[in-house]
Parts: structure tokens; sequence; C-alpha cells
């Protein structure tokens, strides 16, 4: 590892679509002297300061004990959303694995875990208002990444008590989006037969508005920012964080200049459970029920207590990652690698 005064970071998911931003960040923070980035494959990426070790946490085997010794926080981002068939395999990875990550952190006793929970733990909420952390975290128990997020929730409540001695910091942010994320959320949400070129303007002259589908999204820098002040900070608890502002029809309609028209949700939904059914869609119906649920966030707590703010509205945010979608845009770790698109 790197020498140094200032602090030795382990982050897990060090390689995906919010690590990436994370590992770039603390690489750059003069008050970090180390990162170590798990990863299930090491990338040919190397950032200053930074060392990588492959670590599938899927598996009891691996070692984190000895990769978290010395540490002075872990930042647990490691997460599979896929394949949504088979719920078994995902849950094994995501919470087995993160409670193998828990159990780890009080093993080699570090001081601070900052673990990325998400909105999509949340219970059903208003779409009119928005809910600070304090909103019920039990998920869409249909929907299998909404069911592990809000587990994970429960998890944590034993950690902290039967661990106070270790900071824990929970962060649930929107949907994260950057435009080097493009092809990997193109593989994990649209599937194969969603090509690039089809985000573009002109090809939709129309945008499905359906009740309920009012989102917030983010970029991953301004996440990973989020991240690091946590690292440093004394904060504990849950911290919402989200752009401005709300994602619906009318904005993206905006965005691509076409108007929305009401379709029922039941209309979308069936379309949805059968592409998913006959497996040409990776998105799960269940994820769509979810999100149509989903509480919008008061982020004060973030602002107050963290000093964070984004740098990027949700707009930006969306139009890079529109941009991204039509270039087959990627980096340099496996699970972001480019595609080209068709």
């Amino acid at each position: 590892m790197s020498s140094g005064t200032g602090k030795r970071i382990v982050v897990t998911g060090a390689t995906g679509n919010v690590g990436t931003s994370v590992v770039r960040l603390l690489s750059e923070d003069p008050e970090v002297a180390s990162v170590l980035g798990l990863a299930r494959r090491i990338p040919e990426w190397s950032p200053p300061k930074t060392d990588w070790s492959a670590v599938d946490l899927a598996f009891a085997e691996s070692d984190l004990v000895e990769r978290f010794t010395d540490a002075d926080a872990v930042v647990h981002l490691a997460w599979a959303f896929q394949p949504t068939h088979d719920p078994a395999t995902t849950w094994r990875t995501n919470v087995l694995g993160s409670m193998r990550v828990f159990d780890a952190v009080a093993a080699a006793g570090v001081p601070a875990l900052v673990h990325a929970s998400s909105v999509g733990a949340y219970s059903p909420g208003p779409k009119d208002r928005t809910v600070d952390e304090s909103w019920p975290t039990h998920g869409w128990p249909d929907a299998a990444y909404c069911r592990e997020k809000a587990y994970l929730e429960r998890a944590l409540d034993t950690f902290e008590r039967d661990h106070p001695e270790t900071r824990v910091v929970r962060m649930r942010p929107a949907f994260l989006f950057q435009r080097e994320s493009a092809s990997e959320q193109r593989r994990i949400f649209g599937g194969r037969f969603l090509p690039g070129p089809s985000a573009r303007p002109e090809l939709l002259p129309f945008l499905p508005d359906i009740a309920g589908l009012r989102v917030q999204a983010l970029h991953t820098d301004d996440a990973a920012h989020a991240y690091r002040l946590a690292v440093h900070s004394d904060a504990r608890g849950a911290f919402n964080l989200a752009a401005e502002p709300t994602v619906d029809a009318e904005l993206l309609g905006r965005m691509f200049g076409a108007r929305p028209v009401r379709l029922p949700r039941t209309a979308a939904r069936s379309a949805i459970a059968a592409a998913w059914g006959l497996h040409l869609l990776p998105a799960s119906p269940h994820l769509f029920d979810a999100v149509l649920r989903l509480p919008l966030m008061d982020c004060t707590r973030a602002r107050t207590e963290l000093g964070w703010r984004p740098e990027h509205t949700a707009p930006e945010v969306l139009e890079q990652f529109l941009q991204g979608l039509q270039q087959g845009a990627g980096a340099r770790t496996e699970p972001l690698q480019g595609h080209k698109v068709g």
C-alpha cells in the first residue's frame, strides 16, 4: 500500500458506476494516503495512490478481515443487479456478501463504515412532497433490489447496536448516472435490444406519461463527493442524496422536444412484464412497480450536516447520460466497458 500520513480507505465495488467516481475522488484527496479498491476483476485503470485486490463477495473464502486491517474507513458499494430472473444469486452477492463486509469491518476494528443504501430501501411514499431520512425503510417487497436494500438496513440496525464503536453512515442516493456508465446501464436495464441511437430526441415524437413516474436523479461524481465528506466527518446515520429538479414526463418532454402522452400503468407494466418474461428486457416489472411507489427525498440533512451540494442538475445528469448512450460510452473497468451500439 501507499505510505503517508493520510487515511487508508477501502472501497468495495470499486470498478462500478459509483465506485469509479469514489476511487477517483479519493485518489486525488490530499487527506487520503492510500485507497484499496476491491472488485471481482482488477482493471487496467491505475489512479494515483490506489491498489487493487480481486474479491468476489458472493463467496465466503474472501479474506476481508486482512484487507480491512488498519483501514480508517470502508466504503461499501458492491452490488449486483443481475440476474433479475434468479433472485437467489443476487441475494448471495448483495445481502450475504454485505453481511460478510459488516462482519469483517467489526473483526478488523475499522472505525467507520460508509454503506451504499438507496432510495429503493424506502417504503412507498408521496410524489407530491419530499420525505426525510425518518421515512420507513421496508422497501417494496416484490422487487428484489428493494427487498435486499431494506434487509440490509435492518442488518445495519443490529450492527450498530452490537458495535457502537463503529461509526456507520448510510447513503440513500437517487438514481445514479454518469456518461461513462451508459453502456453498463443499457445492458443492465435495457438489454441488447435497446440501441443507443434510439435515445436521439428526433426519434421520440411523444413520451409515455405514467401516473407515479416521478423520480430523482444524481451524478455519480456528486454522490462520490458525499461519500468523501462522510469519510472525513464524524457524521452518523442516513443521508438522502438527490439533485434538483424532480424528473417527470414534463421535464423529459422539454428535454426531448416531445409531447407527453398519458399511458395507463397497467398497459406499461404488461408490456414490461411480457418483455421480461421472454428475457428480452433485463429490468423486471417488479422494479417498475417499485419505482412508481418510491417517495421523493428531502436532502436537507446532507446539506446541513455534511455540507454537501450537488454540482450537476438532474437535466445535466440525464443529458450526459443520453450522450453516453448514443456514443456507447464506457470506462476502463469490466463493469463500465463501452460497447458499440447499433
